[in-house]
């Protein structure tokens, strides 16, 4: 930045360079997958997403954690989602969009689990026994993961292991209204609808329900968590997959695999870019 002073007056007239940013350019609009090197940052956006979430703090807050300080229960809520995020990492995808991590999407695959032991061992999952305070164990092992693999099971049937799990959608309280989450949901819709296979979620929020209702989603089922003084209630989504979108996928993929006439062409040269994007209860937009 440059600073002239004007001879003709006392005014100062500032010039302003403007300089190249090394975040690079497609960070912006495009969607790209998450690995191990960025799951603190990746969290950090969930995090803030699910700070004032009611599932959250059922978690990281029970009643028997009034003595501890509230900078020790936000680390306690961060670990949470690091460690979660590790494990989507690990076993599931996990992606991204905007130049800071703006919005993040923890999914799990057709047939694929987060609570297997190695991804457990790997992924840090295993210290939440000894993190958790005696009540957010029972919460934890005794009501939460039993409550919501019995209650996926029960709502898929059959189609339980075919189905993509959206676990975590999330975006930073500063960068929502720019359509982040959006580009997230669509961008996987096009690999999901081309596999013909349906999506699950839990929603800790009816506002984010009529948000997911837009793209397709239904309401299927309504559990509640109970060990606090009010419960918790999550409701049970699923969309379907669309016919549509899976023939306008198909001849996109045919068209561009006839214009890859050698190995050598620009298009096998290309970086693949991955189609996929963006809830354990409830989803921040």
């Amino acid at each position: 930045m440059e600073t002239v002073s004007s001879t003709s007056s006392n005014s100062t007239v500032t010039l302003v360079e403007l300089k190249r940013s090394l975040v690079p350019p497609k960070w912006e609009d495009g969607v790209r997958v998450v690995g191990m090197s960025e799951c603190r940052e990746a969290a950090l956006t969930l995090a803030h997403a699910f700070a004032a979430d009611d599932y959250a703090q059922y978690l990281a807050d029970p009643g028997d954690m009034d003595d501890i300080s509230a900078e020790d229960k936000w680390k306690l809520h961060l670990d949470i989602t690091t460690y979660t995020v590790a494990a989507g990492c690990l076993e599931g995808l996990v992606t991204t969009v905007g130049p800071d991590y703006d919005s993040v999407a923890l999914w799990v695959p057709p047939g694929k689990e987060l609570d297997g032991w190695l991804v457990t061992l790997r992924s840090g999952l295993w210290r939440l026994y000894f993190q958790l305070s005696a009540e957010g164990r029972k919460r934890y092992f005794d009501e939460i993961l039993p409550l919501l693999h019995e209650t996926k099971a029960s709502v898929l049937g059959d189609r339980d292991a075919d189905t993509w799990y959206l676990v975590n959608l999330g975006t930073k309280p500063n960068s929502q209204g720019r359509g982040y989450a959006r580009r997230l949901l669509e961008d996987m819709f096009h690999k999901v609808d081309a596999e013909d296979r349906p999506i699950y979620l839990e929603s800790s929020s009816q506002a984010n329900n009529a948000y997911y209702e837009k793209f397709g989603f239904e309401v299927k089922r309504e559990i509640s968590l109970t060990r606090g003084n009010a419960p918790v209630r999550l409701w049970i989504m699923v969309r379907e997959p669309r016919p549509a979108r899976k023939v306008a996928y198909h001849h996109h993929h045919h068209h561009n695999q006839q214009q890859q006439q050698s190995p050598n062409s620009p298009m096998m040269m290309k970086t693949k870019k991955f189609h996929g994007a963006g809830a354990v209860a409830g989803v921040k937009m």
